[in-house]
């Protein structure tokens, strides 16, 4: 499983693309929302930190025609390649438009799945990638894990050329439990990825390879 950022805190981003193996970004209007930018600012600043990874922009458009057009738009102003991928809802007008950006050479990710059909029916409409929320089906007493294990075990039966990208996460159990379905990967936010790479143990084993190690190493280097 891949990892990417879901955010657009340019400081985040920064700071985890200095250490983390990240795969990519992922964008939505939430997200924008919570730093009190517009795309036009921060798309720009996504695109040099990502370089040629991944980059997951939600379209805003309702309409099939509108998100074909906003998503031309966003690869011809900003000379985005293959690493590009306009996020599709799978609405009426979402699933309409996603055979018409593919045809328009544009990769696809569909979002906002809450079920393993909506899944399905996006893979049958081009979706390169297909986004279940973990966590908000969580909260609404479904089960988030159970469905990405659906989608994952469908791709795979009926042999579908779409990778699964599990999103909204709460806790690292949830991502751990994602990886063992064999979700393809993950977007997850700055405090959620600290919290994966980290444990109490590894910070106490180190402290005692500081100290134990203390004139030990006198190989110049």
């Amino acid at each position: 499983m891949i990892y990417l950022a879901d955010t657009a805190n340019i400081k985040e981003l920064k700071e985890l693309f200095y250490y983390f193996p990240l795969a990519g970004i992922t964008t939505n209007p939430t997200i924008l929302a919570a730093e009190n930018r517009k795309l036009s600012e921060v798309l720009p600043e996504l695109i040099e930190i990502v370089g040629d990874r991944m980059l997951h922009v939600q379209m805003i458009s309702t309409m099939a025609n509108d998100m074909l057009r906003e998503a031309k738009t966003y690869k011809a102003k900003y000379s985005l390649g293959d690493n590009y991928f306009a996020k599709i809802p799978v609405s009426k007008e979402g699933f309409k438009a996603m055979p018409m950006l593919k045809d328009a050479g544009i990769n696809v990710t569909a979002t906002a799945i809450f079920t393993q059909q909506q899944a399905l029916v996006a893979a049958r409409a081009g979706a390169d990638w297909v986004a279940p929320y973990v966590n908000r089906l969580d909260n609404i007493s479904s089960h988030g894990i159970e469905v990405v294990k659906h989608i994952v075990e469908n791709i795979k039966e009926y042999k579908l050329n779409t990778k699964v990208l599990a999103a909204s996460f709460k806790t690292v159990d949830q991502i751990h439990r994602v990886s063992m379905v064999g979700s393809h990967a993950a977007t997850i936010s700055y405090e959620i990825i600290e919290l994966l790479r980290s444990h109490p143990m590894t910070d106490m084993s180190l402290d005692k390879f500081e100290k134990d190690g203390q004139g030990l190493y006198d190989i110049e280097f």
